[in-house]
């Protein structure tokens, strides 16, 4: 048998069942605050600028809170940058995601670290 690992994505859903908060946004809220750019942390993602700002927007009305600051401006003088809700949002989530992956590690090695049967699970 093939070597096998375990990954565990979360995400966060409103009192809808709606998602509004998966990897993605994650990465995209690392991006923005390494390039203080919404549109340079979208190209770096392959993601198109309209579709960053429709994840932000859903991302704030399913938090209820402002997460980005955004200074308008062009080339030099706009930007944007994580809230201090951001920051923490980001954090907390962040340390969940690293809580959950190593369980699911612990849980993984416990169920797979004998072998399977050569025939078949019965």
């Amino acid at each position: 048998m093939t070597s096998m690992q375990v990954e565990i994505r979360v995400m966060l859903k409103d009192d809808h069942g709606r998602s509004f908060v998966g990897i993605g946004i994650i990465w995209l809220l690392r991006g923005i605050e390494r390039h203080r750019s919404i549109s340079s942390a979208a190209r770096d993602m392959s993601l198109s600028y309209p579709k960053a700002l429709r994840i932000i927007k859903n991302l704030e009305e399913g938090l209820g809170r402002q997460i980005l600051v955004r200074r308008k401006g062009g080339v030099g003088r706009g930007g944007a940058e994580l809230t201090p809700f951001g920051r923490e949002f980001l954090r907390r989530y962040e340390r969940m995601q690293t809580r959950i992956s190593r369980f699911a590690a612990v849980a993984f090695e416990k169920e797979f670290a004998r072998p399977l049967p050569e025939g078949g699970l019965p």
